[in-house]
């Protein structure tokens, strides 16, 4: 296996204001040329860690990576900016990361197109923002030519900033302070869904006391609605953050 580490404020100088510092790890299988396998080109995941927008959790980095690696994906890590760091760095940050990818895929044999992005929790939010939003102002601003995710999975994700079930601090933290108003739709991820969405897999459990599952019901909701491909599971034990 071959390890990368890209210095994502390196290669766009304007990710790293304000000392922020985005890094993106690629964890890459041998092509077996004995096996035949020198040109295989295999379907790529691009990992968002959660933490509340706050950090990037450890449990949802390297042991999601070696899930994906064993299921035969190059698997990429991205560790984004966080709190004080706030709303669209951490899209823009996304889109570097797809952007660094799609410009290396022959070298790195990417399948463009089965490549997709998974969140967990904050990072879930972060997911499907990106997957809906991909082509917004703030990111084509800087992106023009911003890559969209062939599929999405979230994981006990954080999607909505209503107030009766949403995770607070996520927005707190994204925003700097919580959102009012117009601002609740802008950022809840199933207001923004549309017929330009991608499949997705969504996973929570009913336990979960952090990000209540109703998150993941009204996402699921928004999917049916637009006739986006989908598949939902809802387990009915297990706390917030069981990572894999």
């Amino acid at each position: 296996m071959k390890i990368v580490e890209i210095n994502l404020k390196e290669k766009y100088e304007f990710l790293g204001v304000d000392d922020r510092n985005p890094t993106l790890t690629g964890y890459l299988p041998y092509n077996l040329v004995e096996m035949g396998r020198e040109n295989e080109m295999r379907p790529t995941m691009l990992v968002c860690p959660g933490g509340g927008y706050a950090r990037c959790s450890e449990r949802e980095e390297e042991p999601i990576a070696l899930k994906f690696l064993n299921w035969g994906f190059n698997v990429f890590v991205l560790r984004y900016s966080c709190a004080p760091h706030r709303y669209p760095v951490q899209l823009r940050e996304v889109a570097a990361a797809f952007e660094e990818i799609y410009k290396n895929a022959a070298e790195w044999h990417c399948d463009t197109t089965k490549i997709g992005i998974i969140g967990f929790s904050a990072g879930g939010h972060l997911a499907a923002h990106y997957s809906n939003t991909y082509n917004c102002g703030v990111v084509r601003e800087v992106f023009p030519d911003s890559k969209k995710p062939n599929f999405s999975i979230l994981c006990y994700p954080v999607i909505s900033a209503d107030e009766t079930f949403t995770h607070k601090g996520s927005f707190q933290n994204l925003l700097g302070t919580y959102p009012t108003g117009d601002d609740i739709e802008k950022y809840s991820c199933d207001k923004l869904v549309s017929a330009d969405t991608p499949p997705t897999f969504i996973w929570h459990t009913t336990e979960d006391q952090v990000v209540p599952v109703k998150n993941s019901l009204v996402y699921a909701t928004a999917l049916a609605d637009n006739k986006i491909p989908f598949s939902l599971r809802i387990y009915p034990y297990g706390v917030h953050g069981l990572s894999t």
